[in-house]
């Protein structure tokens, strides 16, 4: 698959006018609390876009085979590309990417509703110890989720069947004796 394009290009310093003059627009409008905040929107968007090119070229100048790999498993970098609609995986890729990502929770995929956006995953190792693994499985699962496949708007882990039955203390296993 690959990466769609721009429709048209786009002119910087026609986008930079552009800006300066919705920020001068909205001083003008007499709130100065919205003029502030999109002062700091677009302070916000520029550190995010500064940061994720500042990244494309660290990982670029760093890859020794595939840079387009680097690139790709780069959570800045490919929230800039699925932002965009540029990311060249499809949804099941990325959602794999992000799961990879979180690894010690050894999660699998059940199902994707497109409708709801919810992800369905089961942890392929109980905990067992009833320690809430499942809400850090799940709070994991969804903070990689967030950068590789924001499509997914809900996440639900379910936990695996748990192996045999722990033995009560004090009793033998049936045949033991």
């Amino acid at each position: 698959m690959s990466a769609p394009t721009a429709t048209r290009p786009v002119d910087a310093e026609q986008t930079g006018r552009r800006v300066e003059e919705v920020l001068d627009r909205l001083a003008a409008s007499g709130d100065p609390a919205a003029a502030e905040a999109a002062e700091e929107l677009v302070r916000s968007l520029m550190d995010f876009y500064g940061s994720g090119l500042a990244r494309v070229l660290h990982l670029l100048s760093a890859a020794p085979g595939d840079p387009l790999a680097g690139l790709l498993g780069d959570e800045l970098v490919a929230s800039l590309l699925v932002l965009h609609d540029l990311h060249p995986e499809d949804r099941d890729t990325r959602i794999t990417r992000a799961l990879d990502t979180v690894r010690e929770h050894a999660l699998d995929v059940v199902d994707f509703d497109e409708e709801s956006g919810a992800l369905t995953l089961r942890a392929r190792e109980a905990g067992g110890c009833g320690c809430g693994s499942g809400d850090s499985a799940r709070e994991a699962a969804r903070a990689a989720l967030a950068c590789f496949a924001p499509e997914v708007r809900a996440v639900d882990v379910q936990t695996a069947p748990t192996g045999p039955t722990l033995l009560q203390i004090g009793t033998a296993p049936t045949g033991a004796r």
